[in-house]
């Protein structure tokens, strides 16, 4: 059983045939996946779902893939949540934990999107894709066309990662390599797939990668029996982590799944490049394109946030905020996580404990909350480039 209905634009709210090859809506905007969320209340059985393997498809029926003959996996999903206890003894807060997705397949959370695009795409009939990317996306994009047996052509700048487009390479996947950032990635990725015919899984710019980013909304959830937590701290490049997990809330309460309480969602962006900051803090209802983005964090230097009206709605509905650190800040914090707490994160995971020291010294958290810190991929996935 799937409960997919329909998609919906994100700001006019015009309803789509789910079942057709679209990529956005009439107006240019993200499109929404919706389900029968009032029939699957009836149906599911939310705890029997743990009788299931420990991956993103335990969630099959909330995800878009009809034919389970077309679900391209890895094992994506189900990765923990731990506690950071010396993390937390340092900042003063009782209840510190991290969701730990550089522990999915290709070494980051783009797993787990590019595993429910590619999916549902290939359901539809694509044998042919693109993708623009600062590196991971790339790199996970061409693992699971592999897995499918079809083509991947990835843009991405020439200074990403070396380990990225090793990555690629390897899987198969047809790597260019872009003199800019990935907005100019995109551009040229845009060209190719106008005379290739390629399928675009751009960020946001198809509705499916969210579809599979929101499951670390349901995980989180049931992490802790139902009852999210407090604050949850996000590092933001494209946004569809932290659009995703806001999406989820919505679905589990009209589930029935969860109650009323919400985290506030925190965006966390670097000082050379945060344009989600600066709109949060000047009141505006969109994001505007960054200027010279520059950081050492590739993965937030994102300086046109497609999703940013939708990120910034997050933020508001949740009583979050969003929080700009520098890189010397980050590097900090990447040391101090891997040394206080043996886990060696990725730079835009470090990025999170960065704002959270910044935030507790602003007393903006309080010590008996639960806090849960996102890291999005491994470190060692940043070690040829720092090597």
């Amino acid at each position: 059983m799937n409960y997919l209905t329909h998609l919906e634009c994100s700001l006019t709210h015009k309803q789509y045939a789910a079942d057709q090859l679209i990529r956005v809506s009439d107006a240019g905007l993200p499109l929404l996946a919706r389900y029968d969320l009032a029939k699957a209340r009836a149906e599911i059985d939310r705890d029997a779902l743990w009788q299931r393997p420990s991956n993103m498809w335990r969630y099959r029926e909330l995800l878009p893939v009809r034919d389970p003959r077309f679900i391209t996996t890895l094992g994506e999903g189900g990765k923990p949540v731990l506690p950071l206890p010396r993390l937390g003894q340092h900042l003063n807060l009782k209840q510190l934990f991290v969701k730990d997705e550089g522990q999915n397949p290709t070494g980051s959370f783009k797993a787990m999107g590019l595993s429910a695009a590619v999916s549902r795409a290939l359901e539809l009939g694509v044998d042919e894709f693109v993708i623009p990317t600062a590196g991971n996306a790339g790199g996970a994009l061409a693992a699971y066309a592999a897995r499918a047996g079809v083509k991947a052509h990835v843009y991405m700048p020439n200074d990403a990662p070396t380990i990225n487009a090793v990555e690629v390479q390897m899987a198969g996947g047809d790597l260019h390599l872009v003199n800019g950032l990935i907005n100019d990635a995109g551009r040229e990725a845009a060209q190719g797939a106008a005379v290739g015919g390629w399928f675009d899984v751009s960020t946001l710019k198809e509705p499916y990668r969210l579809e599979g980013k929101k499951i670390m909304g349901y995980e989180l959830a049931a992490a802790f029996n139902w009852r999210l937590p407090d604050v949850i701290i996000y590092p933001t490049g494209g946004g569809t982590g932290l659009i995703g997990m806001w999406k989820a809330f919505a679905e589990m309460g009209q589930l029935g799944w969860i109650d009323d309480q919400r985290p506030r969602m925190v965006a966390v962006q670097a000082s050379g490049c945060a344009p989600v900051i600066k709109a949060f803090h000047a009141g505006a209802e969109a994001t505007a394109p960054w200027e010279n983005a520059a950081t050492q964090a590739g993965g937030l230097r994102v300086p046109v946030a497609v999703g940013g009206r939708l990120m910034l709605q997050a933020l508001r509905e949740s009583g979050g905020t969003a929080v700009a650190v520098s890189d010397e800040h980050i590097m900090r914090a990447h040391k101090e996580w891997a040394y206080t707490e043996g886990m060696f994160v990725s730079l835009e995971s470090a990025a999170t404990l960065a704002a959270l020291q910044i935030l507790t010294d602003q007393k903006w958290i309080h010590s008996d909350e639960r806090v849960v810190l996102f890291s999005t991929g491994s470190g060692l996935k940043i070690q040829v480039q720092q090597g």
